[in-house]
């Protein structure tokens, strides 16, 4: 359709604007939000000494976004509809914004957890808003394009994100990481107001709209809720051996289960379950829940073993990430070409086998002396691999559902990806934690200081720290404390490579999913259409 059109049955609503500055509006948005996620946990340390409150205090500046972003994830759909879907925008925009403002005025720990949930009440409304506005905009065979711009700034805001939070964190203060977001916010109220408009269905769809289902947003807001506790806190607080994480547990499994039997009976659900009956929805989901623990886990994975083992800063293992998402950002708008013109499930099969791939090849390739180049080239390799799922399961997951349901799929896929962050961010600090005990242990048990290299080893250092100036007796208890050192170092790498294989083989595991999957026809609009 022409640029400026407002049409919309089969060819997508413009509202008379350009669909591209419509893309570009809304994605500035998302970039803000994901980018405020991943800056400021390098900022925790500072915040904790500007407060005067401890570190574990301190990790409820995320804990506390990440419940309030995941209740409204899933509900948004039904926000959007029921009360318009520019007026919920916009009204996210603005909370996100003056939030982000209070956030940096917070005057104690207690004030800022307050205002992160209120941003995380905004922000969470935002990413599903935006993909449906694509969805919306773009007619099926150029939504491969559209996707591929909202992918940018969704893989590459994670990716910069710790490398710009630590250099405003050290060369200005920790306060500065949410001002940032009061002009972008700003411009973003102004130019969505300018360009974005509801398509006229949504209208009718909202006068249609049935009374609010208090029981289904209750048995949500507590079950995602405590399931973001668990997996926040779980290994922190040792798991189930913490009373907390036992009934926060018990809490989110029953309260899910119950939401899912109360919404697949209701008439006006607050969240269409019954979508997951699609097979192609469904598995699309499961593809994205992946693709999320794989994307944040090896995020967190990799600059944790930089810095702890290889003693890089926070702003070197940025570094190491930020040119993945280059290599992102270039490969997404030939993965939006190709997308309208070949089946999304052979990309997604292609992108899954890259991925897998390249994770097997760090876990053969990471070891404690590793160089920077080396750690980099390893992030671009699995970049190349990511930038082949996003936008192709954006696309699938929305192959034969109506467009009314655009809302509520936007919702729910959002959901499925930060939820397997969560997830996958958990695995891997509990994995490492656990297979690090595991593997000191096996090492300690086949170590005979009686054996000749143990015993030279040990000698060496003794020698080597006497030259230094050290007494005897200083220096063989300094050689047996290198050599602990040296243990803990080689069991640490065995757990994170232990990590790495199980990460490659869930990303393995989806390509047969994939054909699960039916296959849209080219070009072809959604059911419906």
């Amino acid at each position: 359709m022409a640029a400026g059109g407002g049409a919309e049955q089969g060819h997508g609503f413009t509202g008379g604007h350009n669909p591209w500055v419509v893309a570009l509006t809304v994605t500035l948005a998302t970039f803000m939000e994901v980018l405020d996620t991943a800056i400021a946990n390098v900022s925790l340390p500072h915040i904790a000494g500007s407060l005067s409150v401890s570190q574990d205090e301190s990790t409820w500046v995320l804990t506390s976004y990440l419940v309030s972003n995941a209740i409204v994830l899933p509900v948004s759909g039904w926000f959007a509809t029921r009360f318009g879907r520019k007026r919920f925008y916009m009204s996210c925009v603005a909370l996100f914004t003056t939030s982000s403002f209070l956030c940096g005025v917070a005057p104690s720990l207690g004030a800022l957890i307050f205002f992160r949930v209120l941003q995380g009440v905004g922000g969470g409304g935002l990413g599903p808003s935006e993909q449906a506005i694509l969805a919306d905009t773009f007619p099926p065979r150029q939504r491969g394009m559209a996707f591929a711009v909202y992918g940018m700034a969704v893989v590459l805001a994670p990716a910069i994100g710790p490398t710009l939070g630590g250099y405003i964190t050290d060369h200005f203060s920790w306060r500065w990481v949410f001002f940032i977001n009061v002009p972008v916010g700003l411009f973003s109220l102004w130019a969505s107001n300018q360009v974005v408009v509801d398509p006229p269905r949504l209208a009718a769809l909202r006068q249609r709209a049935g009374p609010i289902d208090y029981v289904g947003l209750g048995l949500i807001a507590v079950g995602l809720g405590s399931l973001e506790y668990v997996l926040d806190k779980g290994q922190e607080d040792d798991w189930f051996a913490s009373h907390a994480i036992v009934g926060f547990s018990l809490a989110a499994a029953v309260c899910l289960v119950a939401f899912v039997w109360w919404e697949w009976r209701q008439e006006h659900p607050v969240v269409d379950v019954r979508l997951f009956a699609q097979r192609s929805f469904a598995a699309s989901n499961v593809m994205m829940l992946v693709l999320g623990m794989t994307l944040y886990g090896s995020t967190v994975l990799l600059p944790q073993y930089l810095q702890v083992w290889m003693g890089y800063s926070a702003q070197q293992a940025g570094e190491v990430l930020s040119p993945g998402g280059v290599a992102v950002i270039l490969l997404l708008p030939l993965v939006g070409r190709l997308v309208s013109r070949y089946d999304p499930r052979l990309l997604i099969a292609f992108g899954f086998t890259v991925l897998s791939l390249a994770t097997f090849h760090m876990a053969h390739t990471l070891y404690p002396g590793i160089d920077f180049r080396t750690a980099l080239q390893l992030r671009v390799y699995q970049s190349c691999g990511l930038a082949f799922l996003f936008v192709p399961i954006n696309t699938l997951v929305y192959a034969g559902v109506h467009p009314s349901k655009n809302n509520a799929v936007s919702g729910i896929v959002n959901l499925s990806r930060n939820m397997g962050g969560d997830i996958g961010i958990a695995l891997v600090t509990t994995l490492i934690a656990r297979r690090s005990q595991v593997h000191q242990a096996n090492l300690v048990a086949h170590l005979d200081p009686g054996r000749g290299e143990v015993r030279a080893r040990l000698e060496a250092m003794a020698q080597a720290l006497t030259r230094a100036g050290s007494s005897s007796a200083d220096a063989a208890r300094q050689a047996y404390g290198a050599l602990s050192r040296l243990l803990a170092q080689q069991a640490q790498t065995l757990a994170y490579l232990d990590v790495l294989w199980l990460l490659g083989w869930f990303a393995l595991a989806m390509i047969p999913l994939v054909f699960l999957a039916r296959r849209p026809a080219p070009g072809a609009a959604p059911a419906g259409h």
